[in-house]
């Protein structure tokens, strides 16, 4: 079922995508056609990468919150993780542009993550796990 549900949060995704390019955030994305291209890559980059942004910047993180008691560090340490993905989309895909750099990267990826989430929560199509997290999770 994760792999249909994954199927059917493409477009939205990619829609949502093409909503945050029409908001004066800096991000550019040339059609439809790319914004389906941009959200497989993110998808695929936060499936690939989540674990190896989060062993390196692990130890950091566990310092700065208490090993995980100071709930603020933690929500940074995700945005920031959010942030590093989206831009590294936006420079690996052609019509994919981050007018601004760092700027239209943090706005852009912040707007993105909310606006897909609520989304994805309305129509009921989120999926809590990714398989990579099950995998390693056991």
């Amino acid at each position: 079922m994760g792999s249909l549900l994954w199927l059917l949060q493409w477009p939205v995704r990619a829609a949502v995508l093409l909503l945050v390019a029409a908001l004066p955030l800096g991000v550019e994305i040339e059609g439809y056609g790319v914004a389906l291209l941009s959200a497989v890559v993110i998808g695929l980059l936060g499936t690939l990468l989540i674990w190896p942004i989060r062993v390196v910047l692990g130890p950091v993180w566990a310092v700065t919150s208490l090993g995980g008691l100071i709930s603020p560090v933690t929500l940074l340490f995700n945005w920031l993780i959010t942030v590093v993905l989206f831009a590294l989309a936006a420079w690996l895909i052609e019509g994919f542009s981050l007018r601004r750099g760092l700027f239209s990267a943090v706005l852009g990826a912040v707007v993105y993550a909310v606006i897909s989430t609520a989304l994805l929560r309305f129509f009921g199509l989120e999926v809590p796990l990714t398989r990579v997290a099950a995998l390693v999770g056991g």
